[in-house]
């Protein structure tokens, strides 16, 4: 009996092209809200971006500021200069949301930045002239403005990322997810961050003479 004949190739490609046609065509199959949930997260993203370079923009000037003041404790100063260095040292682009390692990396460094800020404007009330110095306390308050948007866009990405990747992991959006290649996106987590955040002792004994 003859073996009926392999299907060729495109006639294979073929059909795959019309079964996914298929697919998306099928009511509840999800592939438009993905795009639309795609776009979201990765504009989300951006503005998370944005806010970030804004902190780090705003550094320099309250580094120059800082180093105004004599006897002022080298390390902080140090430690914010470096960790401002490793923030701006990965390259944040939106493919990021797509690398689960490189978007952890990227969270930590900001972590990192956030401590080094937190303990500096703890060590500077130690210091009068420093606390009195207008240029000081004008950064000081974009400072807080730009980290309270952070938490702004942070919490927004949150949000648009959880409703991406319910929208991933459920059934039959799932299916299509597989077939289209959408994965689920890293988000931010809470593991530690209260203690990276959190201003650090200090003692408040008296400065050394200037």
């Amino acid at each position: 009996m003859r073996q009926p004949r392999p299907a060729s190739i495109p006639a294979r490609l073929s059909g795959a092209a019309i079964a996914i046609a298929a697919l998306v065509a099928l009511p509840g199959c999800g592939y438009n809200e993905f795009q639309s949930l795609d776009e979201q997260v990765t504009a989300a993203w951006s503005e998370v971006l944005n806010q970030y370079q804004r902190r780090a923009d705003l550094i320099p000037n309250l580094v120059a500021t800082v180093k105004g003041e004599a006897n002022f404790e080298q390390e902080t100063l140090t430690r914010v200069i470096e960790a401002r260095s490793r923030a701006t040292s990965i390259q944040a682009t939106p493919e990021l949301v797509n690398d689960p390692q490189a978007f952890q990396r990227f969270q930590e460094a900001q972590g990192q930045l956030t401590g080094a800020l937190s303990r500096l404007m703890v060590v500077a009330e130690q210091y009068p002239q420093l606390r009195a110095n207008q240029a000081f306390q004008d950064l000081r308050v974009q400072l807080e403005g730009t980290e309270n948007r952070i938490t702004v866009a942070r919490n927004r990405y949150v949000q648009t990322v959880a409703a991406y990747n319910v929208k991933v992991r459920s059934v039959p959006t799932n299916f299509t997810a597989m077939v289209f290649g959408y994965k689920t996106k890293p988000n931010f987590t809470v593991a530690n961050e209260a203690q990276i955040s959190a201003p650090p002792p200090v003692s408040f004994d008296k400065p050394a003479s200037r």
